[in-house]
């Protein structure tokens, strides 16, 4: 799986980079990555993908033949000779990152990314921040409910064959457990990110075997107690019952269609007659938060859930309006604040912080205010540098340990917010010093005069 690299960037980008250059212009800019709303399926997001984002900047360059193939763009013609034989060379990332860690609950509106760089460094880099944060970002929010909804029970992400691509697979799986997901079924994810994988096996195992008794037995033979049997590719019960008959001793047999309710209670009473009270029943299934709540509601006995599409897809919510903007820019050695005015795309001048206040252990509202503003007393900042002068500060967390913060960060979280159907609204403003700035920037811009 190779990295992003420096063509991971939309056209427009690269001629705004040669005009930059062509003038001469180093004055830094600070961008905000941010979503403008929440999907109507979401309460909160969950932020992720930070790490891979560090690592992209961290190795951000152009090559030699991605240099060629841009000096052979008609689109970039007009550029001066120096920016491929000088600048493009020796481009390398060089500037601030601050950024809410991963597994951290988040609202419309709210900065997850905040950069500061020299202007064309800090625009050449949106769109391969924007694709990796709020994907998984995506992802790891509708992990999040899926474990809400089983209530303890583990879920097993399974996504990776619904999944954009090989990369986007891997991705999402490690969105997924960071998001509270126990394993994923991705060796990939498992091996790259240090992922715990699960798996049992597919109904072409029993279908190539002679019969489903070999299918099992020979299963069983080569992994033991480890074993875990699916059992519908013909009759679940006829199945249940050929294991018992068999005294196979697998750790769990899987459903993956079905009425999963109705079947898993004929198959726990089988197998607990036959003295297999320890085999856990697993199913999949197309099945996703909703129907994980239906389930757990029936008191369905059922120990565990894969879930695939609905993960690796973010089925409900496929893309989220994320947006990456300029707030402020360097004039006269000074970052002067921004805002764009166009309709329905209002944006928030300055570079700003997140401020979040509790009451009683619970997340009571956020606060969003300018960086140097002092924040509401007692609420914690969420944004943390992680960067500076392109170089990252600190080493970078395990996913497992990102997924231990993010279930007590969301369980913190008001239970209406988290509610899987018609979440309420988290309380979110805007503080004096903002709505002060904006004010008087809009009144200033409102000419059209810049």
């Amino acid at each position: 799986m190779s990295p992003a690299g420096a063509l991971s960037t939309d056209l427009y980008e690269l001629t705004m980079a040669a005009g930059y250059h062509a003038a001469g212009g180093t004055a830094r800019g600070t961008f905000e990555l941010f979503v403008r709303e929440l999907p109507p399926t979401r309460g909160y997001l969950v932020a992720a993908g930070l790490e891979p984002a560090l690592d992209f900047l961290g190795t951000w360059h152009c090559q030699e033949d991605e240099i060629a193939y841009l000096r052979s763009l008609s689109a970039l013609q007009g550029a001066p000779d120096s920016f491929f034989d000088e600048y493009l060379p020796a481009l390398r990332f060089s500037g601030d990152v601050w950024a809410v860690p991963e597994g951290t609950p988040v609202f419309a509106g709210e900065p997850l990314l905040r950069v500061t760089a020299p202007l064309a460094e800090a625009q050449l880099v949106e769109t391969a921040l924007l694709a990796t944060v709020l994907f998984q970002t995506s992802v790891a929010s509708r992990a999040a409910r899926v474990v809400d909804a089983a209530a303890g029970r583990p879920v097993t992400e399974f996504g990776g064959r619904r999944a954009h691509g090989p990369s986007a697979a891997a991705s999402a799986a490690r969105a997924a457990v960071l998001g509270g997901c126990a394993a994923t079924s991705n060796v990939e994810a498992g091996y790259r990110y240090g992922l715990p994988v699960a798996g049992t096996m597919a109904h072409s195992w029993v279908m190539a075997a002679p019969d489903e008794t070999t299918a099992f037995r020979r299963y069983s033979e080569l992994f033991g107690d480890q074993a875990v049997l699916l059992i519908d590719t013909y009759d679940p019960i006829a199945a249940t019952d050929t294991i018992v008959a068999e005294r196979l001793t697998p750790a769990a047999v899987r459903l993956d269609s079905g009425d999963l309710a109705r079947l898993s209670r004929d198959v726990r009473r089988r197998l607990d007659v036959g003295g297999l009270g320890e085999t856990q029943i697993l199913v999949s299934g197309d099945l996703d938060e909703h129907r994980v709540e239906a389930l757990v509601a029936a008191d369905a006995p059922i120990d565990g859930f894969g879930v695939g599409t609905a993960l690796s897809t973010s089925s409900d919510a496929p893309s989220l309006s994320g947006v990456y903007k300029l707030v402020e820019v360097e004039r006269d050695g000074v970052l002067t604040p921004l805002m764009k005015l166009s309709e329905g795309k209002r944006t928030e001048p300055g570079s700003k912080q997140v401020w979040r206040a509790r009451d009683a252990g619970l997340a009571a509202g956020d606060v969003v205010g300018l960086s140097g503003e002092a924040g509401p007393t007692g609420a914690e900042p969420l944004l943390v540098q992680v960067m500076r002068a392109g170089e990252r500060l600190g080493p970078p967390s395990s996913v497992l340990a990102m997924r231990e913060r993010s279930r007590a960060a969301v369980a913190e979280l008001p239970s209406a917010v988290r509610r899987l159907t018609a979440p309420a609204s988290y309380p979110v403003e805007r503080s004096p010093g903002v709505r002060r700035l904006a004010d008087r920037l809009a009144t200033a811009l409102a000419g059209g005069a810049g």
